[in-house]
């Protein structure tokens, strides 16, 4: 089979791209989405070395595997931004279930490999889901080990769920973005995720300045102001859950939902979900999804009461580039 690994050429691989990556992700995509997501992101990615000898800024490097046919086999895509853990690189790695252990994820990450070298990068790291062992093991063979095991869950919101009693939590008030339009109520939302983010199991990194939260944190691919669903204690902003829409599934996704450490243990978490779970049934959603750590027990304790049905889950793997770069050099002859 002839494969040939070159950069990706947009627009016209943004059609096979979305039909690859919906083979894996969890939920689909398009190539407008992949567009609009794109145009989001910096022309040119600027990469330097910080205090500590570390890799910092951010870049990115795409490439993929087309068949003699044109056919996009497999694809590789590796990245930080700016507030990316220092000396790592993000990536994502995809072949095409039919295209599968003929070498090609080995070859896409050997290009990958030799630009992370290139820049400086320190480390790698990825993920593969649970019920996909030859992915799994894949990585291991190439030096990645597990650093954390995330969990998906999904309520089916039909006529049978009863929606649950909401909570008592005195004086607090809900009300959604689209109740307090404008930057004020954007930056006050911003300094609560600068509160929650950093206390999510497995954070790393640091919290993006204001412009790139927004991108990439709030206004993401099925947004509303509607949908972002905010506790308030008087005019403080004390807990938030932002609820994204996909229109191929008419599905929900818990984007995120944080609580200020002074008000946890006190049922707001609770509350924000059912408000959530209301909105999605008055907006005749199929379905609503989450995704959790699985140290985060809190959260898992309140989708389990809520009814939500534990699907597959994803690994997080870590590998230092030098030992994925060690395995992928061929065996010397003897």
């Amino acid at each position: 089979m002839s494969i040939t690994i070159r950069s990706l050429q947009l627009p016209d691989d943004y059609e096979q791209l979305a039909e690859l990556l919906n083979q894996v992700w969890s939920e689909p995509t398009t190539a407008q989405s992949l567009l609009e997501a794109d145009q989001k992101l910096y022309e040119v990615g600027h990469t330097y070395m910080d205090d500590n000898g570390l890799l910092a800024g951010y870049d990115r490097e795409r490439k993929v595997a087309v068949t003699a046919r044109g056919e996009i086999a497999g694809y590789a895509w590796s990245w930080r931004a700016p507030w990316t853990e220092p000396g790592y690189l993000c990536n994502t790695l995809v072949v095409k279930e039919t295209y599968r252990t003929q070498g090609i994820g080995q070859l896409l990450l050997q290009k990958i490999g030799q630009w992370a070298l290139q820049i400086g990068a320190s480390t790698l790291i990825t993920e593969a889901w649970d019920d996909q062992p030859a992915s799994v093991r894949f990585a291991k063979n190439r030096g990645f080990v597990t650093e954390r095991h995330a969990f998906q869950s999904m309520l089916q919101l039909n006529h049978l769920y009863e929606i649950p009693v909401m909570p008592e939590i005195g004086s607090l008030r809900f009300l959604t973005l689209a109740d307090a339009p404008g930057e004020e109520s954007e930056h006050k939302l911003y300094e609560l995720y600068k509160e929650t983010l950093v206390d999510i199991p497995g954070f790393l990194g640091e919290v993006p300045e204001f412009s790139e939260w927004l991108k990439w944190y709030l206004r993401v691919d099925g947004y509303a102001p509607e949908r972002v669903i905010i506790a308030a204690d008087g005019d403080s902003y004390i807990g938030v859950t932002n609820v994204l829409h996909n229109q191929q599934t008419n599905g929900m996704y818990h984007e995120y939902t944080g609580v200020s450490p002074a008000y946890r243990g006190k049922k707001v978490a609770l509350a924000l979900k059912i408000k959530a779970i209301q909105l999605a049934i008055s907006q005749q959603a199929a379905y609503i999804r989450t995704d959790n750590d699985s140290t985060n027990q809190p959260i898992l304790s309140i989708n389990r009461k809520l009814g939500y049905v534990p699907l597959r889950g994803s690994y997080r793997l870590l590998a230092p580039l030098d030992q994925v770069m060690n395995c992928l050099k061929p065996p010397a002859h003897l």
